[in-house]
């Protein structure tokens, strides 16, 4: 306790004033900086940046965050890059920091597009010191005095040259306070901004008197003020200009829509004006104080009488473009996962008989035959009328989806043969029709559906991708496109059952180059054109043997007939039978060759199923001629179906039984064609068949024989003899069977019922999945199409990179809906550019009389600048031909607005008009520079800048003061 209580045990906190204070390691931290970008180097520029260099040019930046305490900051280097070399070393000197003398560089006043701080004081390389995100602004004065105090210290410490500025207030108003440092030269960098103009400074003259002030040069006489002037005018009225789309026809059919177009079209262009501003910026570069006057009595600054001109729009924000809706609204449905009868509930057929069920009619329910519908019921006209009956009489319960005579159209655009009564002669008439189309087609623009896997631009399934686009959009959204499939898949079943093709298809099986869907098609016309022949084979044959029965007698009628029954089942059980028995389409071949061998020798076997000889060959153990034989063609399969029968057969395994299963699966059509070249020559052997089906597995030798005479011979390769080989295991067990009696390798019935069931039960956002890649080819044409009348090569350039893109997305086994949406944002962004050019040319073509090429030509480069660079020049100004037309839009629209008569019969320029040409200025930016010693006058003469804003909510003051620290 004594020692507690004793003074000299107590222990004195001791200040150490030597350690680092937060203030100091900011500054530290923003000299680390500095030198990690090498900007505290001096250094010697050569060449000042050309004329149109910080527009041009590009522009580099790089930032690092730093803390002053807890308070983080965003420090940023921004700078032009430039080619042209650096001399490091020491720089002479009388030589001026490069900020310093982009001062005075008049090469590049008022860049259309760069950082602000470039526009205000012309630099090329600064430092910019700002809070961090999420960080409230530097309001306070004693803040934003640390701060200053913090760059000045920085840059003197590094010599850095680079200025430096700070950005304090809110973000929103753009204020900031710099320091540039030199050997023996200081600029300091200063803003001003108020909401208002003062009325003594809204002219040229008043801030004259503001920058003579600021400088305080006791020179006598001042040094001439540089003045560098810009007006902008802005033009926001096109009353003169036509409406970008047509208005609606309310008399038609598909009228009532703005941008209406025909079914089998896409439309296009905005539904408002793509262009809301323009803005035309005089601009007067080089003049001095006696030269202009400019106050608040009177001004010489007349926009015509401006040297240069320099034009630049601005186009709407969200532009509403019809193609875009289109397909964006499309794209929507291959979200949607509700099935049919989740959205129309039960269907109509289902609501018509439980309507008409009646308890009176019950006994003749229960003894009239149980006869199927007519298949002359389910026509495109009888759906349409039973479907109009039906809403006739349950309007006032439940509306149909889609309007019946809209229906009607949509089903005779998609088959224009339903419009007539169908035969088998109008069938064969027009079928071939559209095959020559799609030949032509081919020839030109049929390309494109290969890189996009979706279909022929005049096939079925593209019409329908076109109608299905514009019902979802126009006419009920997805009931309404729900109702036109099942209406569409009512008309695919008609038409199988009464053996007509599909329209708008070709023949032969799936290409798998297409979408899906369209294979599907495909597939069921290929069951269509497999059952029409069957059915024409009957017939004739039927004729054959009436023709027989007359001529013989009915004793040979009778007994032929008992043989046909005898030797397998009736025609009309062939079509739905998965037995043994197939009608070859070459059936009367198969006759005649069956009775010249039996006419020939009665006691041979008889050869059945021949088409033709073979290459003069001759059997090996016989003299007979080797016969082609009439063979079943393999089956079509759709991608889909192959893949299926891939994964059966990977299941399978690498086991022995496993490879043996899959072989023999494999060899269906192999052992079909053996049985038919055995029908077809009788007494063959695998040798023969092996010399017409592989000649390569047939190995022929030259020999001599017994006498000496050079003799060919021949024998299996040697992958024939391998032990299990599965072509000689097909040969054991095939039969004499010729083909029109093996059992169909295609049963078309079966399969054309499959695709009917995939179809009816297809949901309608898979069916927009499976359509949108011929939507998508629709687009990409229709773009080509108007580009090609607008002639814009960078939207040209982009509809090749969009089809190559396109070719990649559609091409993936899983497409990525977020990559599809930025794709169609690609085409909707092309349609926009598209219809800017369109509505510039019209504004621009308006009330010009010439008409030539030259003046053509002028006008479509000018326009394609407009869209690509940020502000195009008018050479000429006010006197060329594009300014006289830019003048004229003015001068209609200020009538325009004061309500005053149009005249096209006056020139512009006429004096007495009362009516101005032009509107007040939107903005005005006045450009001050001169070089004088300050702040003595004997100290170097320096660069002086002030560059002043005035428009109407917004007054602002940006000075660059040097000043000599040397001598002051």
């Amino acid at each position: 306790m004594a020692a507690d209580n004793d003074p000299e045990s107590e222990v004195f906190e001791i200040t150490d004033f030597t350690t680092a204070s937060e203030w100091e390691r900011f500054v530290s931290r923003v000299e680390e900086v500095l030198n990690e970008w090498k900007l505290t180097e001096s250094y010697v520029e050569k060449l000042s940046p050309e004329k149109g260099a910080y527009v041009n040019g590009s522009w580099g930046e790089q930032s690092q965050d730093v803390h002053f305490a807890d308070f983080k900051f965003s420090i940023s280097h921004h700078f032009l890059k430039e080619e042209c070399k650096k001399e490091n070393g020491r720089s002479e000197e009388d030589t001026l920091p490069l900020a310093m003398q982009d001062l005075l560089s008049m090469h590049n006043d008022f860049p259309p597009r760069a950082h602000c701080l470039v526009r205000w004081y012309g630099l090329r390389e600064f430092v910019v010191i700002s809070p961090g995100a999420n960080c409230e602004a530097i309001i306070s004065e004693s803040k934003c005095n640390l701060l200053l105090s913090s760059i000045s210290m920085s840059l003197a410490n590094s010599g850095c040259q680079v200025p430096m500025f700070v950005q304090i207030q809110q973000k929103w108003r753009r204020i900031y306070a710099g320091e540039c440092q030199g050997p023996g030269v200081r600029t300091d960098f200063e803003i001003v901004h108020l909401r208002k103009v003062p009325s003594q400074y809204n002219h040229l003259s008043g801030l004259l008197d503001i920058f003579k002030s600021k400088i305080g040069c006791n020179l006598l006489p001042l040094p001439p003020v540089d003045i560098a002037i810009r007006y902008t005018y802005i033009l926001q009225d096109w009353q003169q200009s036509s409406w970008p789309q047509q208005p609606p026809d309310f008399d038609t059919l598909l009228g009532g829509e703005v941008g209406g177009v025909e079914f089998g079209n896409l439309p296009f262009g905005a539904c408002e004006e793509p262009i809301s501003e323009l803005h035309l910026a005089t601009t007067w570069p080089h003049l001095t104080e006696g030269i202009v006057v400019d106050n608040d009595v009177y001004s010489d600054l007349d926009p015509l009488q401006a040297p240069h001109w320099s034009v630049r729009v601005r186009t709407a924000e969200n532009l509403q473009c019809l193609l875009g809706d289109f397909i964006t609204e499309f794209f929507k449905l291959c979200c949607r996962r509700e099935s049919s009868e989740e959205i129309l509930g039960r269907g109509h057929a289902e609501e018509e008989g439980q309507e008409n069920s009646d308890i009176s009619s019950a006994l003749s329910k229960l003894t009239e035959p149980a006869a199927p519908v007519p298949l002359s019921k389910l026509s495109v006209s009888s759906m349409v009328h039973s479907a109009r009956k039906h809403m006739r009489r349950r309007r006032h319960i439940d509306e149909s989806p889609l309007n019946v005579d809209v229906l009607n159209s949509i089903l005779l655009y998609l088959f224009p043969d339903a419009a007539v009564e169908k035969s088998s002669d109008k069938e064969k008439t027009t079928q071939p029709n559209s095959v020559r189309t799609s030949e032509k087609e081919k020839s030109s623009d049929d390309n494109l559906f290969l890189q996009l896997k979706s279909a022929p631009s005049d096939s079925l399934t593209y019409r329908l991708a076109l109608c299905l686009c514009m019902v979802n959009y126009s006419y009920g959204g997805l009931p309404a496109v729900t109702h036109l499939w099942q209406e569409f898949v009512l008309e695919l079943r008609y038409r199988w059952e009464n053996n007509f093709l599909i329209y708008g298809l070709t023949g032969g099986p799936p290409d798998l180059r297409c979408c899906l869907l369209h294979q599907k098609f495909q597939m069921l016309n290929c069951c269509i054109d497999r059952k029409r022949a069957r059915d024409e084979a009957r017939k004739a044959q039927e004729g054959n043997k009436e023709r027989e029965r007359k001529a013989s007698g009915g004793k040979a009628s009778a007994s032929s007939t008992s043989r046909e029954v005898s030797q397998g089942k009736s025609w009309d059980s062939w079509s739905d039978s998965e037995e043994e028995f197939f009608e070859c389409l070459s059936d009367q071949g198969e006759m005649e060759s069956s009775q010249t061998e039996g006419g020939k020798d009665g006691s041979k076997v008889k050869a059945e199923g021949r088409l033709q000889p073979y290459n003069n060959m001759t059997l090996l153990n016989s003299a007979e001629p080797l016969y082609v034989p009439v063979t079943q063609e393999p089956a079509p399969m759709t991608e889909d179906q192959l893949e299926e029968q891939s994964e059966v057969l990977a299941k399978l395994g690498t086991s022995a039984e496993g490879t043996h299963l899959r072989a023999r699966m494999q060899s269906a059509c192999l052992l079909s064609d053996m049985e038919s070249f055995k029908a077809a020559n009788p007494g063959c052997v695998l040798e023969d068949f092996v010399r017409w089906y592989s000649p390569r597995d047939y190995v022929e030798e030259e020999a001599v024989d017994e006498k000496g005479d050079p003799i060919v011979k021949g024998e299996l390769s040697a992958r024939m003899k391998i032990p299990g080989n599965m072509w000689v295991e097909a040969w054991e067990t095939a039969r004499v069977t010729p083909a029109r009696r093996q059992k169909r390798l295609f049963d078309d019935t079966k399969e054309a019922e499959k695709v009917l069931h995939y179809l009816a039960m297809l949901k309608p956002g898979d069916l927009a999945h499976h359509l949108l890649p011929c939507l998508l080819h629709a687009a990409i044409v229709k773009l080509k199409q108007e580009e090609s009348i607008e002639n814009i090569p960078s939207v040209e350039k982009s509809i090749q990179q969009a089809t190559s893109q396109a070719n990649k997305l559609l091409h993936s086994v899983n497409c990525d809906n977020k990559k599809l949406e930025d794709f169609i944002n690609q085409l909707v962004t092309m349609e926009t550019v598209i219809t800017e050019a369109r509505s510039l040319k019209a504004k621009f073509a308006a009330d010009e009389e010439e008409d030539n090429g030259e003046a053509a030509d002028e006008l479509e480069k000018f326009v394609t600048s407009l869209l690509e660079e940020p502000e195009v020049v008018v050479i000429g100004a006010g006197q060329a031909r594009i300014g006289r037309i830019i003048h004229r839009l003015f001068i209609n629209a200020q009538r325009a607005a004061l309500l005053a008569p149009v005249d096209d019969d006056l020139e512009p320029g006429v004096e007495g008009r009362k009516i101005p040409d032009f509107p007040p200025p939107a903005g005005r930016e006045i450009l001050l520079r001169t070089c004088v010693p300050r702040p003595a006058p004997y100290s170097k003469a320096l660069p002086q800048r002030l560059f002043c804003v005035l428009m109407k909510d917004e007054f602002r003051l940006a000075g660059a003061f040097s000043a000599d620290t040397s001598f002051f």
